[in-house]
Protein backbone atom coordinates (compact mmCIF):
# COMPACT_ATOMS: atom_id res chain seq x y z
CA UNK A 1 0.00 0.00 0.00
CA UNK A 2 1.23 3.49 -0.89
CA UNK A 3 0.43 6.82 0.76
CA UNK A 4 -0.68 9.77 -1.38
CA UNK A 5 0.13 12.94 0.58
CA UNK A 6 -2.14 15.52 -1.01
CA UNK A 7 -2.51 19.29 -0.87
CA UNK A 8 -4.82 21.52 -2.91
CA UNK A 9 -5.10 25.22 -3.61
CA UNK A 10 -8.47 26.60 -4.60
CA UNK A 11 -10.11 29.85 -5.58
CA UNK A 12 -13.54 31.20 -4.72
CA UNK A 13 -15.98 33.91 -5.71
CA UNK A 14 -15.27 37.54 -4.92
CA UNK A 15 -18.95 38.44 -5.14
CA UNK A 16 -20.96 35.29 -4.34
CA UNK A 17 -23.20 36.06 -7.33
CA UNK A 18 -22.13 33.26 -9.70
CA UNK A 19 -24.77 30.51 -10.12
CA UNK A 20 -22.15 27.85 -9.38
CA UNK A 21 -21.36 29.15 -5.87
CA UNK A 22 -23.69 26.68 -4.13
CA UNK A 23 -22.50 23.64 -6.09
CA UNK A 24 -18.82 24.61 -6.32
CA UNK A 25 -17.90 27.10 -3.58
CA UNK A 26 -14.19 26.33 -4.04
CA UNK A 27 -12.66 25.70 -7.47
CA UNK A 28 -9.40 23.75 -7.36
CA UNK A 29 -6.58 25.58 -9.16
CA UNK A 30 -3.56 23.48 -8.15
CA UNK A 31 -2.90 19.89 -7.11
CA UNK A 32 0.31 18.88 -5.37
CA UNK A 33 1.10 15.41 -4.03
CA UNK A 34 3.90 13.14 -2.85
CA UNK A 35 3.72 9.36 -3.09
CA UNK A 36 5.33 7.41 -0.24
CA UNK A 37 5.66 3.68 0.37
CA UNK A 38 4.88 2.13 3.77
CA UNK A 39 8.44 2.90 4.95
CA UNK A 40 8.11 6.60 4.14
CA UNK A 41 10.33 6.42 1.06
CA UNK A 42 9.35 8.89 -1.67
CA UNK A 43 8.22 7.10 -4.84
CA UNK A 44 7.07 10.05 -6.93
CA UNK A 45 5.61 13.53 -7.03
CA UNK A 46 2.74 15.32 -8.77
CA UNK A 47 2.34 19.06 -9.34
CA UNK A 48 0.01 20.70 -11.85
CA UNK A 49 -1.88 23.97 -12.26
CA UNK A 50 -5.54 23.95 -13.33
CA UNK A 51 -7.04 26.54 -15.63
CA UNK A 52 -10.22 27.84 -13.94
CA UNK A 53 -13.56 27.83 -15.71
CA UNK A 54 -15.92 29.09 -12.96
CA UNK A 55 -14.14 31.85 -11.04
CA UNK A 56 -12.15 33.93 -13.50
CA UNK A 57 -10.96 36.46 -10.94
CA UNK A 58 -8.55 35.56 -8.17
CA UNK A 59 -10.01 36.03 -4.71
CA UNK A 60 -7.90 38.63 -2.89
CA UNK A 61 -7.20 36.34 0.08
CA UNK A 62 -6.18 33.46 -2.19
CA UNK A 63 -3.87 35.70 -4.19
CA UNK A 64 -2.23 37.09 -1.05
CA UNK A 65 -1.81 33.66 0.53
CA UNK A 66 -0.36 31.69 -2.37
CA UNK A 67 1.22 34.57 -4.35
CA UNK A 68 -0.39 33.53 -7.62
CA UNK A 69 -2.06 35.60 -10.31
CA UNK A 70 -4.78 34.54 -12.73
CA UNK A 71 -2.38 34.94 -15.68
CA UNK A 72 -0.26 32.11 -14.28
CA UNK A 73 -3.28 29.82 -14.14
CA UNK A 74 -3.98 30.37 -17.84
CA UNK A 75 -1.02 28.05 -18.48
CA UNK A 76 -2.81 25.27 -16.61
CA UNK A 77 -4.90 22.43 -18.05
CA UNK A 78 -8.65 21.79 -17.53
CA UNK A 79 -9.65 20.11 -14.28
CA UNK A 80 -10.99 17.03 -16.07
CA UNK A 81 -7.59 16.44 -17.67
CA UNK A 82 -5.49 17.13 -14.57
CA UNK A 83 -7.85 15.27 -12.25
CA UNK A 84 -7.87 12.16 -14.42
CA UNK A 85 -4.07 12.22 -14.72
CA UNK A 86 -3.72 12.67 -10.96
CA UNK A 87 -6.00 9.76 -10.08
CA UNK A 88 -4.20 7.51 -12.56
CA UNK A 89 -0.89 8.54 -10.95
CA UNK A 90 -2.27 7.67 -7.49
CA UNK A 91 -2.92 4.07 -8.46
CA UNK A 92 -5.46 1.75 -6.89
CA UNK A 93 -3.69 0.43 -3.77
CA UNK A 94 -3.16 3.74 -1.99
CA UNK A 95 -4.57 5.81 0.85
CA UNK A 96 -4.77 9.61 0.98
CA UNK A 97 -3.01 11.71 3.63
CA UNK A 98 -3.83 15.42 4.09
CA UNK A 99 -3.06 18.23 6.51
CA UNK A 100 -6.48 18.84 8.03
CA UNK A 101 -9.87 17.57 6.94
CA UNK A 102 -11.04 19.71 4.00
CA UNK A 103 -8.99 18.77 0.93
CA UNK A 104 -10.71 15.48 0.13
CA UNK A 105 -14.17 17.01 0.50
CA UNK A 106 -13.31 19.73 -2.02
CA UNK A 107 -11.62 17.27 -4.37
CA UNK A 108 -14.76 15.13 -4.40
CA UNK A 109 -16.97 18.20 -4.84
CA UNK A 110 -14.92 19.24 -7.88
CA UNK A 111 -15.06 15.71 -9.29
CA UNK A 112 -18.84 15.71 -9.00
CA UNK A 113 -19.13 19.19 -10.56
CA UNK A 114 -17.30 17.95 -13.67
CA UNK A 115 -19.28 14.66 -13.77
CA UNK A 116 -16.21 12.56 -13.00
CA UNK A 117 -16.22 9.27 -11.12
CA UNK A 118 -16.19 9.71 -7.30
CA UNK A 119 -13.27 8.58 -5.15
CA UNK A 120 -15.69 6.37 -3.23
CA UNK A 121 -19.44 5.71 -2.99
CA UNK A 122 -19.41 6.22 0.78
CA UNK A 123 -17.14 7.57 3.53
CA UNK A 124 -13.52 7.66 2.37
CA UNK A 125 -10.85 6.43 4.79
CA UNK A 126 -7.77 8.64 4.99
CA UNK A 127 -5.10 9.93 7.38
CA UNK A 128 -5.39 13.46 8.77
CA UNK A 129 -1.69 14.17 9.37
CA UNK A 130 -2.48 17.27 11.43
CA UNK A 131 -4.50 15.13 13.86
CA UNK A 132 -1.91 12.33 13.88
CA UNK A 133 0.84 14.84 14.66
CA UNK A 134 -1.12 16.06 17.69
CA UNK A 135 -1.77 12.51 18.91
CA UNK A 136 1.86 11.48 18.37
CA UNK A 137 3.66 14.50 19.80
CA UNK A 138 1.17 16.63 21.78
CA UNK A 139 -2.15 16.32 23.59
CA UNK A 140 -4.25 14.89 20.74
CA UNK A 141 -6.60 17.89 20.84
CA UNK A 142 -4.51 20.86 19.67
CA UNK A 143 -4.14 21.53 15.95
CA UNK A 144 -0.90 23.20 14.86
CA UNK A 145 -0.28 24.87 11.52
CA UNK A 146 1.87 22.90 9.10
CA UNK A 147 4.79 25.30 9.43
CA UNK A 148 4.58 25.12 13.22
CA UNK A 149 4.74 21.31 13.07
CA UNK A 150 7.77 21.50 10.78
CA UNK A 151 9.45 23.83 13.30
CA UNK A 152 8.53 21.51 16.18
CA UNK A 153 10.23 18.59 14.43
CA UNK A 154 13.21 20.81 13.48
CA UNK A 155 12.84 19.95 9.79
CA UNK A 156 14.70 22.02 7.23
CA UNK A 157 12.53 24.58 5.45
CA UNK A 158 14.08 24.50 1.99
CA UNK A 159 11.13 25.64 -0.16
CA UNK A 160 8.39 28.25 0.50
CA UNK A 161 5.07 27.30 2.10
CA UNK A 162 1.52 27.92 0.79
CA UNK A 163 1.63 26.27 -2.60
CA UNK A 164 0.09 22.86 -3.21
CA UNK A 165 3.29 20.96 -3.93
CA UNK A 166 5.36 22.59 -1.17
CA UNK A 167 2.68 21.96 1.47
CA UNK A 168 2.31 18.35 0.28
CA UNK A 169 6.11 18.03 0.51
CA UNK A 170 6.22 19.29 4.11
CA UNK A 171 3.18 17.21 5.08
CA UNK A 172 4.96 14.15 3.69
CA UNK A 173 8.05 14.91 5.79
CA UNK A 174 5.92 15.25 8.93
CA UNK A 175 4.12 12.01 8.06
CA UNK A 176 7.47 10.26 7.55
CA UNK A 177 8.45 11.32 11.10
CA UNK A 178 5.19 9.85 12.39
CA UNK A 179 5.85 6.58 10.56
CA UNK A 180 9.31 6.42 12.09
CA UNK A 181 8.66 7.61 15.65
CA UNK A 182 4.99 6.87 16.40
CA UNK A 183 3.55 4.37 13.89
CA UNK A 184 1.00 3.22 16.50
CA UNK A 185 -1.06 6.39 15.92
CA UNK A 186 -2.01 5.17 12.44
CA UNK A 187 -4.90 3.32 14.03
CA UNK A 188 -6.54 6.78 14.32
CA UNK A 189 -7.92 6.72 10.81
CA UNK A 190 -10.24 9.51 9.62
CA UNK A 191 -13.22 9.43 7.25
CA UNK A 192 -14.20 12.03 4.69
CA UNK A 193 -18.00 11.99 4.60
CA UNK A 194 -18.75 13.90 1.40
CA UNK A 195 -20.67 10.74 0.48
CA UNK A 196 -22.71 9.17 3.29
CA UNK A 197 -23.00 5.36 3.56
CA UNK A 198 -25.47 4.23 0.90
CA UNK A 199 -27.27 1.68 3.09
CA UNK A 200 -27.28 0.07 6.53
CA UNK A 201 -24.77 -2.58 5.48
CA UNK A 202 -22.17 0.03 4.51
CA UNK A 203 -22.49 2.15 7.67
CA UNK A 204 -19.19 2.80 9.46
CA UNK A 205 -18.56 1.46 12.97
CA UNK A 206 -15.02 1.86 14.26
CA UNK A 207 -13.44 1.72 17.72
CA UNK A 208 -10.43 3.78 18.76
CA UNK A 209 -8.40 3.81 21.96
CA UNK A 210 -10.65 6.20 23.87
CA UNK A 211 -13.88 6.42 21.87
CA UNK A 212 -16.05 4.78 19.24
CA UNK A 213 -17.46 6.32 16.04
CA UNK A 214 -20.55 5.45 14.01
CA UNK A 215 -21.46 7.00 10.63
CA UNK A 216 -25.03 6.29 9.55
CA UNK A 217 -26.74 6.02 6.20
CA UNK A 218 -28.87 8.96 5.05
CA UNK A 219 -32.35 9.66 6.45
CA UNK A 220 -35.14 11.90 5.20
CA UNK A 221 -34.73 14.32 8.13
CA UNK A 222 -33.48 14.66 11.71
CA UNK A 223 -36.61 13.14 13.24
CA UNK A 224 -36.31 10.03 11.09
CA UNK A 225 -32.66 9.71 12.05
CA UNK A 226 -33.32 9.98 15.79
CA UNK A 227 -36.05 7.33 15.57
CA UNK A 228 -33.59 4.79 14.20
CA UNK A 229 -32.62 2.21 16.82
CA UNK A 230 -28.92 2.16 15.93
CA UNK A 231 -28.67 5.95 15.92
CA UNK A 232 -30.40 6.41 19.26
CA UNK A 233 -28.81 3.45 21.05
CA UNK A 234 -26.13 3.78 23.72
CA UNK A 235 -23.56 0.99 23.86
CA UNK A 236 -20.38 0.59 25.83
CA UNK A 237 -17.61 0.32 23.25
CA UNK A 238 -15.50 -1.72 25.68
CA UNK A 239 -17.98 -4.45 26.69
CA UNK A 240 -20.51 -3.86 23.86
CA UNK A 241 -23.54 -3.95 26.13
CA UNK A 242 -26.64 -1.80 25.62
CA UNK A 243 -26.74 0.79 28.38
CA UNK A 244 -29.36 2.51 30.48
CA UNK A 245 -29.49 6.24 29.75
CA UNK A 246 -29.13 8.65 32.66
CA UNK A 247 -29.93 11.52 30.28
CA UNK A 248 -31.87 10.91 27.09
CA UNK A 249 -30.83 12.54 23.86
CA UNK A 250 -31.22 16.32 23.90
CA UNK A 251 -30.03 19.16 21.70
CA UNK A 252 -29.09 22.72 22.68
CA UNK A 253 -28.98 23.95 19.08
CA UNK A 254 -30.72 21.49 16.71
CA UNK A 255 -27.39 20.35 15.24
CA UNK A 256 -25.63 18.46 18.01
CA UNK A 257 -27.36 15.95 20.30
CA UNK A 258 -26.02 14.57 23.60
CA UNK A 259 -26.87 11.78 25.99
CA UNK A 260 -25.40 10.26 29.15
CA UNK A 261 -25.38 6.53 29.83
CA UNK A 262 -24.07 4.32 32.62
CA UNK A 263 -22.08 1.10 32.31
CA UNK A 264 -21.80 -0.97 35.48
CA UNK A 265 -18.30 -2.09 34.50
CA UNK A 266 -16.81 1.09 33.03
CA UNK A 267 -18.77 4.08 34.32
CA UNK A 268 -20.27 7.08 32.54
CA UNK A 269 -20.36 7.27 28.76
CA UNK A 270 -21.16 10.40 26.81
CA UNK A 271 -22.85 10.14 23.44
CA UNK A 272 -22.63 12.93 20.89
CA UNK A 273 -24.47 13.07 17.58
CA UNK A 274 -23.63 15.55 14.85
CA UNK A 275 -26.24 15.95 12.14
CA UNK A 276 -24.68 16.29 8.69
CA UNK A 277 -26.48 17.17 5.47
CA UNK A 278 -26.05 15.25 2.25
CA UNK A 279 -25.81 17.04 -1.08
CA UNK A 280 -29.45 16.13 -1.87
CA UNK A 281 -30.87 17.60 1.34
CA UNK A 282 -31.09 14.47 3.47
CA UNK A 283 -29.27 14.00 6.78
CA UNK A 284 -26.90 11.45 8.22
CA UNK A 285 -25.40 11.03 11.65
CA UNK A 286 -21.85 11.00 12.96
CA UNK A 287 -22.06 9.60 16.49
CA UNK A 288 -19.20 9.33 18.97
CA UNK A 289 -19.27 7.58 22.33
CA UNK A 290 -16.58 7.94 24.97
CA UNK A 291 -15.99 7.33 28.66
CA UNK A 292 -16.10 10.47 30.81
CA UNK A 293 -15.45 11.33 34.44
CA UNK A 294 -18.11 11.93 37.09
CA UNK A 295 -17.28 15.65 36.91
CA UNK A 296 -17.84 15.68 33.15
CA UNK A 297 -21.13 13.84 33.67
CA UNK A 298 -22.26 16.58 36.05
CA UNK A 299 -21.33 19.20 33.45
CA UNK A 300 -23.48 17.38 30.89
CA UNK A 301 -26.41 17.41 33.31
CA UNK A 302 -26.04 21.19 33.66
CA UNK A 303 -25.89 21.50 29.86
CA UNK A 304 -29.17 19.58 29.64
CA UNK A 305 -30.83 21.88 32.22
CA UNK A 306 -29.71 24.94 30.28
CA UNK A 307 -31.01 23.48 27.03
CA UNK A 308 -34.40 22.79 28.61
CA UNK A 309 -34.57 26.34 29.94
CA UNK A 310 -33.55 27.74 26.56
CA UNK A 311 -36.25 25.74 24.76
CA UNK A 312 -38.80 26.88 27.34
CA UNK A 313 -37.96 30.56 26.75
CA UNK A 314 -38.09 30.01 23.01
CA UNK A 315 -41.60 28.48 23.22
CA UNK A 316 -42.78 31.32 25.46
CA UNK A 317 -41.48 33.89 22.96
CA UNK A 318 -43.22 32.09 20.11
CA UNK A 319 -46.55 32.09 22.01
CA UNK A 320 -46.12 35.76 22.90
CA UNK A 321 -45.35 36.75 19.31
CA UNK A 322 -48.28 34.69 18.01
CA UNK A 323 -50.66 36.50 20.39
CA UNK A 324 -49.33 39.89 19.23
CA UNK A 325 -49.93 38.98 15.59
CA UNK A 326 -53.53 37.95 16.39
CA UNK A 327 -54.38 41.21 18.15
Amino acid sequence: MDYIVLDLEWNQSNTGEEPEVSSLPFEIIEIGAIKLNDRGVMLGEFSELIRPTVYREMHYITSRLIHMQMQELERGKPFEEVGARFLEWCGEDSVFCTWGNSDLTELQRNLRFYDMAPLADGPLKYFDVQKLFSIAFEDGKSRRSLESAVDFLKLEKDIPFHRAFSDAYYTARVFDNILEKAPQVLNHVSYDVFHAPKDRKSEVKVQFDTYAKYISRAFADKNAAMKDREVSSSKCYLCHRNLHKKIRWFTPNGKNYYCLAWCDKHGYLKGKIRMRKTEDGKVFVVKTTKLISEEAAEELKIKKERAVEQHKRHRENEIRNRKKRNL
